[in-house]
């Protein structure tokens, strides 16, 4: 009936098509539509859904919760609920902003002051007919770019190699039923289940816990696992107090647990910082800063040349477009299109190098930028320590103490009593044996493969009794009970009976010293329980005191039939201890000018004791707090940042504002850091370096350099690196410009002097070929000096045409020019036209003079009898071509007809070598004064030292 009246209402409308009788509409035809009206509805709900931020769900009951985001917390979204708000938040996941195509990653190489410079030599040699200078810049530019490109791809691919996890997958609660879904197809709503080994999926409001811990170091810096609750938050407080939240990327440890989706993608906190490190813009280095200073220089050099040429021909008479044409041609010649590709395959060499030192080089120029880091802030957990908890002291309630080695969960190290170093095992002394046994059993921990399945803490305890040979002591008792840790309560207990013995059940306790303490009557004193008197009291918290200022994590032990009359064991220090070879690799640092500062999120006492044990600043500590980062204006901090050792409970903007406070005060910073919350201060800092093993994604995408066996001590390779390849472009530059200007000069005084040339067209390009062939290529594969790490790291101001690098260059070429023009004012007849035996030895003067040159310029401060002759062997064999070849083109009739040469006598080649050997022994004495009046310098200024 209601069907038939809506058809004739229909009917009666004035539209199109009013004389068409509607036909009533099915039954099944009025579901659908009502069901449609339903589901706009629906959509428009699901539209409204938003994520909120951690401190808002932080405070809302289960029930407002549900409520806010429209779901079952037993039964979980429907498969409707998530297909529309995927519409709206998308997938779980980051997608960059930055991502370039591989075509205009290689376009980037083109942007260098100096490429730049050769192409418009290149254009101008294509202007003035001389394609073969088109010809051989463009196909020097082409080698650059090329090298620079691959080697920064293959670097990508390895990262990605490195980086590369199996998807990450989550268990979700949807439509009633249990589901195992990839980690990207969650929205906010979803229920997720969580279990021990479980990586977070996404930032989740806890709805019910069991027993659960969470290792957030990742995100906080905090090695300590984090005990989480489902109960709503009173108060806000800073993100690592929210102990109803867990964020995305963290790692569950130990328990269960289940809660609410709160934000996805970007929308999570792990998001915020993504997005806070796309904003970052990646600093230029130092050494792209002094090429393009170098490129400028070039080429007002060269607006110079064809100035004083055009200036000279005006005052000659000479037409000016001819003269002009001169002096571009010239220009051109002076650019040394060899530098680039020098530099290139000096930094290429680096990053191998470093490849083979099991470190991962993202960009180029990041190797040499090393040189001049003066700064190096370091993440704290799993970067300076290992972040495996483990004892290092015992004291037992009898008031013996024990020291204990090894780091990690395998098992290797000891247990020495003190002051006797008496190694301990089993229950060779009873009072240390109970002690470890008590933090066995009272233990929920399992160590397999040297990993801790579990609470750190108590993997701590678990390896401490393999080191006495005790790990099996738990198999000895079958656990009846136990009373997990709570934040309230402060303790655990196992309630344990014997296997082999009847005996009664016996309580293992451990927890906080006041807590462990007031459930005590008695301590145990060499195996006897003696009545616990308020001096022994005291006398156990001094100790837990001054375990305490060493940044030791102390727990308490204690046994007994009874929870209110235990008998009290003794105390177990435990901590994060520093990795390998940092603590030498800090001094070393130090030692060469490198200030080496810590930031982390740990406490004030853990970050100080580990600054004191790896020896920052010799001991002498100054810290500050995150808090007091924020409140000072970043002048004041620029001011002070400098005297800080110490950065304690810092968050992801803290590291920034410090990075950023460093760079003002004209410090080059290297940060190293593995966690999400280092990934910003990673991208912002001048060299950002990640660990390889324990580092996050995001980190390893924020840095320049990946450490991949995360080794600390390979920075100090790398800082020496740096120094040395900076050195061997100062030498090259030194050796092509000397040799340029030369030609140059002598070509330009031939011209204004009415000479002949003293050197033919083939001629020039046979020094073009050396100037930027082996025997300079060699020059930029020179070993790095012994001593480079000792000296301080180069100043950023400092230009590689520093006013000493231009005065030694022109004294080389001074002494060429003179040399060369002695031997052409020699050999030219009175006539002074031009013939073979006059250019032949010319031309030969000027090779010889050159390959001196190349090795006086090996280094710019150490005599060549100190590096040695033998120590670069590309050098050697490159220089014994360049001669070979030179004696080729002198006495091969083919060759000698293509160079306009001829057969020159062994005296003329012995007064050639004696002459050109001038240069090299003219910069050798330059060296030694040198070394005399650094030393004298240095002796006025240290008296005593005498």
């Amino acid at each position: 009936m209601v069907e038939r009246r809506f058809s004739q209402f229909l009917q009666k409308l004035p539209f199109s098509g009013a004389g068409h009788l509607y036909e009533p509409l099915e039954r099944s035809e009025l579901e659908i539509l009502i069901g449609g009206q339903c589901d706009s509805k629906a959509i428009e709900r699901e539209k409204t859904v938003v994520a909120l931020s951690p401190k808002e769900a932080s405070k809302c009951h289960k029930e407002d919760l549900a409520k806010a985001f429209y779901v079952d917390l037993q039964n979980g979204l429907s498969e409707f609920s998530v297909s529309q708000r995927r519409q709206v938040h998308g997938w779980n996941e980051f997608v960059a902003d930055n991502t370039e195509p591989v075509w205009k990653k290689y376009l980037d190489q083109f942007k260098n002051p100096l490429i730049l410079l050769l192409l418009a030599s290149a254009l101008v040699s294509v202007l003035t007919k001389e394609y073969e200078d088109a010809v051989s810049i463009a196909v020097a530019v082409l080698i650059v770019v090329t090298v620079a490109f691959i080697q920064e791809y293959r670097s990508e691919k390895s990262l990605e190699e490195l980086t590369k996890l199996v998807p990450p997958e989550c268990n979700c609660i949807r439509e009633g039923k249990l589901q195992h879904l990839l980690a990207r197809d969650l929205v906010p709503g979803d229920i997720v289940s969580l279990s021990i080994g479980d990586r977070i999926p996404a930032d989740i409001r806890l709805t019910e816990v069991t027993d659960l811990l969470v290792d957030e170091s990742s995100f906080t810096g905090e090695a300590e696992p984090c005990s989480k609750t489902d109960s709503p938050l009173a108060g806000g407080g800073d993100l690592t107090t929210l102990s109803n939240i867990v964020f995305m990327g963290t790692l569950v440890q130990y328990g269960k647990g289940q809660g609410v989706v709160i934000g996805t993608g970007e929308r999570s906190q792990f998001g915020e910082v993504f997005k806070m490190m796309q904003a970052e813009e990646t600093p230029k280095t130092p050494l792209q800063k002094s090429m393009d200073k170098l490129g400028k220089q070039l080429t007002l050099f060269s607006f110079a040349i064809i100035g004083l040429i055009m200036l000279t021909g005006w005052l000659q008479g000479k037409p000016l477009l001819s003269m002009f044409t001169i002096g571009v041609s010239l220009a051109v010649a002076a650019i040394p299109e060899g530098l680039p590709i020098v530099v290139t395959v000096t930094l290429v060499l680096g990053v191998l190098r470093m490849a083979k030192k099991r470190v991962i080089v993202k960009k180029l120029p990041i190797v040499e930028t090393l040189g001049c880091c003066n700064v190096i802030c370091s993440d704290k957990t799993g970067t300076l320590t290992a972040n495996e908890m483990t004892v290092t002291q015992l004291v037992t309630s009898d008031g013996l103490h024990a020291e204990v080695s090894g780091v990690g969960y395998n098992g290797d190290g000891s247990v020495r009593l003190l002051p006797s170093k008496e190694v301990l095992t089993r229950f060779s002394n009873v009072s240390v044996g109970r002690l470890v046994e008590a933090g066995c059993v009272a233990n929920n921990a399992v160590i397999r493969k040297n990993a801790v399945m579990g609470q750190p803490t108590e993997g701590a305890l678990i390896a401490l009794a393999m080191k006495m040979d005790l790990s099996d002591i738990k198999d000895s008792y079958v656990r009846k009970k136990e009373i997990p840790f709570s934040s309230e309560q402060k303790w655990m207990a196992a309630q344990c009976s014997p296997k082999n013995e009847d005996q009664e059940d016996i309580y293992f306790m451990k927890g906080a010293l006041e807590e462990v303490v007031n459930s005590c009557s008695t301590y145990n004193h060499g195996g006897i329980p003696l009545p616990l008197t308020p001096q022994q009291r005291a006398f156990y918290r001094q100790q837990e005191k001054e375990m305490g200022t060493l940044g030791l994590r102390v727990l308490a032990l204690a046994s007994g039939p009874e929870l209110g009359s235990l008998t009290f064991l003794g105390l177990v220090g435990i901590i994060d201890p520093p990795r390998a070879g940092v603590k030498e690799a800090v001094r070393l640092l130090c030692q060469s000018g490198v200030s080496v500062k810590m930031i982390t999120g740990d406490g004030l006492e853990t970050a100080s004791a580990i600054g004191r044990n790896i020896g920052l600043c010799n001991g002498k500590l100054k810290a500050m707090s995150g808090a007091e980062v924020e409140n000072m204006e970043q002048e004041e901090l620029a001011d002070c940042v400098g005297k800080v050792s110490v950065f304690f409970r810092t968050s992801p903007k803290h590291k920034l504002k410090i990075i950023k406070a460093l760079q003002e005060c004209g410090a080059i910073v290297a940060m190293t850091g593995d966690g999400v919350n280092d990934a910003v201060a990673l991208k912002s800092a001048d060299i950002g370096i990640a660990m390889g093993q324990t580092g996050t994604d995001v980190s390893k995408e924020a840095a320049n350099m990946v450490l991949v066996n995360d080794d600390f001590s390979a920075i100090m390779s790398a800082v020496e690196e740096g120094k040395g390849i900076f050195h061997n472009i100062k030498n090259f530059v030194r050796f092509q410009l000397s040799t340029s200007i030369s030609a140059l000069s002598l070509i330009t005084l031939s011209t204004v002097c009415n000479l002949p040339s003293p050197l033919n067209a083939m001629q020039i390009l046979w020094i073009n070929i050396i100037m930027d062939g082996p025997p300079a290529q060699s020059l930029g594969v020179e070993p790095v000096d012994r001593d480079a790490l000792q000296q301080p790291p180069r100043n950023v101001k400092d230009t590689i045409l520093s006013r000493a690098l231009i005065l030694k260059t022109l004294l080389s070429a001074a002494v060429i020019i003179s040399g060369t023009l002695f031997i052409f004012w020699k050999e030219i007849p009175a006539d002074k036209a031009g013939t073979p035996r006059a250019t032949t030895m010319t031309f030969t003067c000027f090779v010889f003079f050159d390959l001196f040159n190349a090795l006086t310029c090996r280094s710019q401060t150490k005599l060549i009898a100190e590096i040695g002759f033998l120590r670069n062997r590309m050098f050697l064999y490159s220089v014994l071509g360049s001669v070979l070849g030179q004696l080729a083109v002198i006495y091969i009739p083919p060759l000698q007809k293509v160079f306009q040469t001829e057969n020159l006598g062994a005296l003329d080649l012995l007064l050639l070598t004696g002459l050109a050997s001038s240069v090299f022994i003219v910069s050798e004495l330059l060296k030694l004064c040198e070394k005399f009046f650094c030393r004298a310098r240095k002796a006025q200024t240290h008296p005593d030292h005498i």
